[in-house]
């Protein structure tokens, strides 16, 4: 690995972190609302049973680090346990520090800003907080076809319709939803700013590795074009791969792995029909 993308992505997981944590704990967790997954079971916990929220997401997580080493690597699974180690220990960190904000509307909003733009960091690291986004990656790993927002929708709103029972309050379920939408859309604007799916073009001498490692250890599918390039005249195969924003990152990583002198262009495809995507 690249020592200094090896920093560049532990600076990223933990800026990212510290954002989320201090959205959590600061606006979040003090008015009982849930931004879904983990984070939204510990907090039943956490009122309950009066055990520390980053504690209980870590617990929860357990097991899923052992399924994510077996089926997902040891490289992916060692990044997702230092973030989610991180964002739990400053969960706990904030929540002895916090300031409330009494207004369930201004908290659902600032804190699915922060929540939002901190999970979008630690994405662009290839990684993530364990939880709902680890759950995905397992599901996917099984079935590639699996839409993974339709996998993180399904569970977060299993979780908040559990706080809104919980709680009692009508209130905290709407409020949920909203900091949930926000911290989606931040996400997308963070990352990429719209949610559109890649083209990824990667013009490398090593074509034939570079596409079975995208096959492989990304497990997504790309195409071979004939090109000729005009300056050197020269007969050239361009790989071309349509990928989904998680992706990317890993694509393009595996590709300079291969070839650092690879040439990759990435464009935004709006819309993309076909296998494994509409």
């Amino acid at each position: 690995m690249n020592i200094f993308r090896f920093f560049y992505d532990i600076l990223l997981i933990t800026i990212g972190c510290i954002l989320a944590a201090f959205g959590t704990s600061n606006f979040l967790l003090p008015n009982q609302l849930s931004s879904g997954g983990f984070a939204g079971i510990a907090t039943i916990f956490y009122y309950f049973f009066n055990i520390q929220m980053g504690t209980t997401i870590m617990v929860l997580n357990i097991p899923l680090f052992v399924i994510g080493y077996l089926k997902l690597g040891a490289k992916f699974i060692i990044k997702t346990i230092f973030a989610t180690l991180l964002y739990s220990w400053f969960i706990d960190i904030f929540a002895n520090f916090s300031f409330f904000v009494s207004d369930r509307l201004l908290s659902s909003i600032y804190g699915g800003v922060l929540i939002g733009s901190g999970l979008a960091l630690v994405f662009k690291a290839n990684t993530s907080t364990g939880g709902t986004d680890l759950i995905a990656y397992i599901a996917q790993n099984y079935n590639i076809h699996l839409k993974m927002s339709n996998i993180i929708m399904i569970i977060d709103i299993v979780v908040v319709f559990a706080n809104l029972v919980v709680f009692k309050e009508m209130e905290i379920g709407l409020y949920s939803a909203i900091a949930i939408f926000i911290i989606g859309k931040m996400v997308d604007v963070v990352f990429e700013g719209i949610n559109f799916c890649k083209v990824i073009y990667i013009i490398s001498d090593k074509y034939d590795e570079v596409m079975n490692a995208i096959n492989s250890e990304v497990k997504r599918g790309a195409t071979g074009l004939y090109g000729k390039g005009s300056f050197t005249q020269k007969n050239k195969m361009v790989i071309m791969c349509v990928s989904k924003r998680r992706d990317m990152e890993r694509i393009k990583s595996v590709s300079k792995k291969i070839d650092p002198k690879s040439f990759i262009i990435v464009t935004d495809a709006r819309e993309v029909y076909g296998l494994g995507f509409k």
